[in-house]
């Protein structure tokens, strides 16, 4: 073998070894990684941290909901149920949807392994290889990385900042929905931003999905967490669309009820649909667990005080320490509408991972960057208002201080939205 035949042959073999390597296919390669759990991992071992990265409160979910779960449990609820969820369940959601948002059947219900499992198994319904999906952002990332994973393409409509904080240019989000669009995925309360679509937003981009056909994705997880006009609940497209229209709205028990640890959720949709939907939660979960679904019974039944005292309790949290942070030079900060984040902009964000990964660092504040939820966040950094003043003092005063500590930190950002 000559010596230019053997160097071929090496260079194949390599090729072939790099094309034979335990990879995961691209797509799921490709997916950005939570930058939000990467704060979170650079805070394990910090003493004393103040984590206000994740978006739950740091109260334990409230008594009777745990009670019903044990009861389930001594009762043997440990079994498979239908995939769709069990009937009493599926029924209490159905009531409880229809209070909120007009009448709906158990028959339109199915109940999921959390919110997020409700999101993906609402895309994996209606969007595939190829299809084009428009998501209004900034947003949890999960929402723009689910259509990837299935090979779909995201079109990004950004929100804008501003005097009155974060707020929907309209007209570009109907500009983006065109012909051979498949998906809209709209979060409204927002995270991380807390903004809430109008009544008139959603109706226009309702009519503008039905002349083109355009499967209509509504993550509502924060819809009790609302300030706004003296209502219990945000606007929702359930308050427009019929139920059998290409309307899918996600839901769950984590945020109204303070069961983010259960993984519980819920979809509402065309019951066309529901036995596809089962073949998909069969082939994801098979179901929810039986006593965790007695726990939402309890919770769908039983809470309604609570849910309204929480978000009283968030409402104050909210104001409390929206006074606090204006207070401190160079931060610029709005009351949102919803949900239970303020995302902000201060001097530094520009570089948002590495500003949060700082804070952690040297001062045991655990913030959410705002590049976690895409581009469009650069320059924002998100805290968790969903605790007591106490520690929303702690935090205050440990960010001040970081701030003085780094004044050369302290220019304008520009925002990228």
């Amino acid at each position: 073998m000559s010596e230019s035949e053997g160097a071929v042959i090496s260079e194949l073999g390599a090729r072939a070894s790099a094309q034979s390597a335990p990879n995961a296919r691209e797509a799921v390669r490709a997916l950005r990684p939570s930058q939000i759990r990467e704060v979170a991992n650079a805070g394990f071992g910090v003493p004393d941290v103040l984590p206000f990265w994740f978006g739950e409160s740091n109260q334990v979910t409230p008594q009777f909901i745990r009670d019903a779960a044990s009861r389930a449990l001594a009762d043997g609820a440990t079994f498979y149920t239908h995939n769709l969820g069990v009937a009493p369940l599926r029924e209490a959601l159905a009531a409880y949807v229809g209070k909120l948002h007009g009448a709906t059947r158990p028959a339109e219900i199915a109940v999921t392994s959390a919110g997020v499992n409700a999101l993906m198994l609402a895309t994996q319904l209606v969007a595939g290889a190829g299809d084009r999906v428009v998501a209004v952002t900034p947003l949890w990332p999960n929402l723009v990385e689910i259509p990837k994973i299935l090979g779909a393409t995201v079109e990004t409509v950004a929100l804008t900042y501003g005097a009155d904080g974060w707020t929907l240019d309209l007209d570009r989000l109907l500009a983006a929905l065109t012909p051979g669009t498949r998906m809209l995925m709209v979060n409204s309360p927002n995270n991380p931003t807390g903004w809430v679509m109008t009544r008139e937003q959603q109706q226009a981009v309702l009519d503008r999905c039905r002349q083109l056909g355009i499967w209509l994705v509504a993550d509502e997880v924060y819809e009790r967490l609302y300030y706004g006009n003296d209502a219990t609940v945000a606007p929702s497209f359930l308050d427009l669309a019929n139920r059998d229209e290409r309307v899918i709205a996600v839901n769950s028990f984590s945020k109204a009820w303070l069961m983010t640890g259960w993984r519980l959720g819920w979809i509402v949709a065309p019951e066309r649909l529901m036995e596809d939907l089962a073949k998909l939660v069969e082939y994801n979960t098979s179901c929810a667990p039986s006593f965790v679904q007695m726990a939402g019974i309890a919770a769908v039944k039983d809470g309604e005080q609570f849910t309204r005292s929480l978000v009283a309790d968030l409402r104050a949290s909210r104001d409390y320490l929206v006074t606090a942070l204006q207070r401190i030079p160079g931060i610029d900060v709005r009351a949102p509408a919803g949900a239970m984040y303020l995302f902000f902009r201060l001097p530094g964000a520009d570089r948002s991972l590495e500003l949060c990964k700082a804070l952690v660092r040297e001062s045991a504040l655990g913030l959410a960057p705002g590049s976690a939820f895409g581009p469009e966040g650069e320059g924002f950094v998100r805290w968790c208002y969903a605790c007591d003043t106490a520690r929303l003092d702690a935090g205050v005063a440990r960010l001040r201080a970081f701030m003085e500590a780094h004044p050369a930190s302290s220019h304008a950002t520009g925002h990228r939205g």
